[in-house]
């Protein structure tokens, strides 16, 4: 990693972190798994994945920790894994795709959180649907977070990125 890149890392980890606090009144509703989706597709799996740890260990500390961190860490590290491999693999994302998969990842990060219930009691299918009203809210709110904060972020990212290109250069 250079130091770009974990400027980066530093940077979208506390808009996480602050954002995910900020919104703790609104159940479900945080933009920490757009800025994850928004990190996988711009950076790579390895800084989503690290950045999803980053994010989930800090804003708990926060918020409090328990047996959910573990399947937090989990969720969130598979959307920065796909989302990486999703930006790697093509070179141009429609960004209705984005929204959409942005959408899809609000269910699938509910439906990994529900495996906390079933490893404490047994129990999977009713929490899982008794919680589809609170994955809706946070499939919701990621689309209303990644229409804005997607074009904000990649094109802060990619001027930061040619600005110090460019910058190399001049220097040589």
């Amino acid at each position: 990693m250079n130091p770009y890149k974990l400027t980066l890392l530093a940077i979208l980890a506390a808009l996480a972190i602050v954002g995910r606090y900020a919104f703790v009144f609104i159940p479900n509703v945080q933009p920490v798994t757009s800025i994850i989706i928004i990190t996988g597709l711009i950076l790579g799996p390895s800084a989503a994945v690290i950045l999803s740890l980053l994010i989930t260990f800090v804003s708990n500390m926060l918020l409090g920790m328990g047996i959910w961190v573990i399947w937090q860490t989990v969720a969130w590290g598979i959307i920065g894994l796909i989302s990486g491999i999703i930006g790697n693999v093509f070179t141009r994302i429609s960004f209705p795709f984005i929204v959409f998969f942005s959408i899809f990842c609000g269910y699938f990060y509910g439906l990994i959180i529900s495996l906390t219930n079933y490893q404490i009691s047994g129990e999977f299918r009713a929490y899982y649907f008794s919680g589809l009203l609170f994955d809706t809210n946070h499939a919701i709110g990621n689309a209303v977070f990644m229409m804005f904060f997607y074009p904000f972020i990649s094109y802060l990212v990619k001027k930061y990125a040619a600005d110090t290109f460019a910058k190399k250069n001049a220097d040589r």
